[in-house]
């Protein structure tokens, strides 16, 4: 028997579901599965419109400028878990359904329990909130470190240099110092409230504080999320011993601060325990809903499909962020390597870029305003007059001088804001590559034609190089984790490339794109959409509580999603990928590509 729920979904009457959390920056999403993953109910808690009037906050966080922090109040999530709860219930889900759950939180924050949160946590009394009963006297320390957090710059400096060198760092804990990692940020909050870090009793990460308030009990850091901490040595499983002295302050105190982060969970599917009786009195839940590790947000939304190895995710939004899940190890400071949430011996490979659609966005908006006097019909947010020229621009616009097959190709860095990946300030650069020679020749600015207008700083050309500019940078930091694909139309072996590429996000709409990125990256099997709207982290979660409750004994996360996945339902071939001969070029410009940044480094690179 069926019903439907207030958001239009299909769901049983009977059946076991399992829940999923996703808590982010500006919201706090909940979501029920049932066993064949299909989704039947899902609620939100927006930060800004539930409790921006109390607790004073802008897009979920509030900042300190002058110093460059970024934080969130810990209470405003505890009192957004009861409301989501609320609202899910409000939905038609009924509690006592559902077998298991699980979380996901934005990677890298930190929130400080004070010496009394065991007992607050084991002893919750389910006729008063979360936060009546929490909020004051659960945390040595009201706040908690956003991902945007850049307050800590001289502390990254330190675990920099703590084993000699970024790329040492990048070794043995998968990536170089960040400002929003945890370990410089523990350091931190060590040296500024040195009272609130000797009050703290445990540290958790915002994931394992999320599974800490339905556990009952503090919650273990989980086997993914760790490696967001600048802390762990991955391929040892264990905390290196001088960083965790650098983040303590002296080595008499590294004990302590060992007791403060606690063990690590080495298995993503194991059961933590049953729900904590508060859940139970105040929702209905049955006493033996089974906890399941939670793990970060972006370790989770790799679990939003049977991702293979060699397949790549792509979400496409105001930044870029390109996953892969891999056996192989190959850390460097340009990227990030973390422990895969749920199968030993893989990895996830994470890029993150600051400048996504922002850039393209500033490019779409330049070229429109550029042919605005003589198409007045062009919406100032359109994008058809960018996709057209990036459609008729040939690969890496060789064209010049009247034919196509000229070696000078065409070259760009388009960064509104500053990036990371390579770490310089904002600007834009472009190049022209001879492919024959090696030579490489910066372009001048161009120009409008009326001086009396200011430079847009874009050339038509630019709708296609900033795409192809994109693309080709995540070619060249993966290149070295894929492996030859077999063609399915020809069963000839493909050079190394991506078997899938799976695009989220907004971005992933956009047909032109999805083309440039099938031309760039290759794809044997071609380029996918993931239509879950924003729900891939949330339901990676959930998926992960599925696999952790009904796995069989030696069943892999991937081998059970893989039996239950109706890819029909939430997955669109939406452009072929591998293209003989443009995808050759394309690996010819690499070497270009590389030398391109390199000089920009040079020119106007931090260090």
């Amino acid at each position: 028997m069926e019903g439907k729920t207030s958001n239009g979904i299909h769901s049983p009457s009977n059946g076991a579901l399992y829940l999923g959390f996703d808590l982010s920056t500006q919201q706090l999403k909940g979501l029920a599965v049932q066993s064949d993953l299909r989704l039947v109910h899902e609620a939100k808690v927006d930060f800004d419109a539930d409790f921006g009037g109390k607790y004073g906050i802008e897009k979920g966080v509030l900042t300190n400028p002058i110093e460059g922090e970024v934080y969130a109040p810990v209470a405003m999530w505890l009192e957004a878990v009861d409301l989501v709860l609320r609202r899910l219930q409000e939905d038609g889900l009924d509690f006592s359904r559902v077998r298991g759950l699980s979380g996901a939180g934005m990677q890298h924050g930190t929130v400080f329990w004070s010496k009394q949160a065991e007992d607050l946590l084991r002893s919750l009394d389910g006729a008063k909130t979360l936060v009546k009963q929490l909020g004051e006297k659960a945390f040595s320390h009201p706040d908690s470190p956003n991902w945007q957090d850049a307050s800590t710059q001289k502390q990254c400096d330190m675990f920099d240099s703590r084993l000699g060198s970024p790329a040492e760092l990048a070794r043995v804990t998968g990536s170089k110092a960040h400002h929003r990692f945890s370990g410089p940020q523990i350091l931190r909050f060590r040296q500024k409230y040195p009272s609130h870090y000797q009050q703290t009793g445990r540290i958790s990460l915002v994931s394992s504080f999320l599974i800490s308030l339905f556990l009952g009990r503090i919650a273990p850091i989980d086997i993914g999320d760790v490696c967001g901490m600048n802390l762990r040595e991955i391929r040892t499983g264990t905390w290196n011993e001088s960083l965790l002295e650098l983040a303590a302050g002296s080595p008499d105190n590294v004990g302590e601060l060992r007791t403060k982060l606690g063990i690590i969970d080495e298995d993503g599917g194991g059961i933590l325990g049953t729900i904590s009786p508060y859940f139970v009195t105040r929702y209905g839940f049955s006493k033996d809903c089974k906890i399941v590790p939670g793990t970060g947000d972006n370790p989770s939304t790799i679990l939003a499909l049977p991702l293979r190895p060699s397949d790549a995710m792509v979400s496409l939004g105001t930044s870029t962020t390109f996953l892969m899940s891999t056996p192989e190890w190959k850390p460097d400071p340009a990227y990030h390597f973390m422990n895969h949430p749920t199968t030993a011996g893989l990895y996830m490979f994470m890029l993150c870029y600051k400048n996504g659609g922002l850039a393209r966005e500033k490019v779409r908006d330049a070229l429109n305003a550029l042919e605005a006097p003589t198409a007045a019909s062009i919406a100032p947010k359109s994008w058809d007059l960018f996709n057209a020229i990036a459609e008729r621009t040939p690969p890496l616009d060789q064209h010049i001088h009247g034919f196509t097959d000229h070696p000078n190709m065409r070259l760009g860095l388009y960064f509104p804001r500053p990036e990371i990946v390579p770490n310089v300030p904002a600007g834009q650069w472009r190049y022209r590559y001879n492919s024959s020679t090696h030579e490489l020749v910066p372009e001048p600015r161009y120009l409008t034609n009326d001086s009396s207008k200011p430079s847009p700083g874009v050339t038509p050309a630019d709708a296609r190089t900033i795409l192809e500019s994109q693309f080709l940078s995540l070619r060249l930091r993966s290149a070295g984790l894929v492996a030859p694909q077999l063609d399915p139309r020809s069963s000839r072996t493909l050079p190394p490339q991506p078997r899938r590429i799976y695009l989220v996000g907004g971005g992933s709409a956009n047909a032109t794109i999805a083309r440039l990125c099938g031309a760039v990256l290759g794809g044997s099997e071609g380029v996918f959409r993931l239509d879950i709207g924003g729900n891939a982290c949330g339901l990676g979660a959930a998926y992960k509580a599925v696999w952790g409750v009904e796995r069989a004994r030696g069943e892999t996360f991937e081998d059970l999603i893989d039996k239950r996945w109706d890819e029909s339902q939430f997955v669109k071939k939406v452009a072929e990928g591998y293209q003989e001969g443009v995808w050759e070029r394309y690996g010819e410009a690499l070497r270009g590509f590389d030398g391109m940044e390199k000089a920009v480094l040079r020119n106007v690179g931090k260090s």
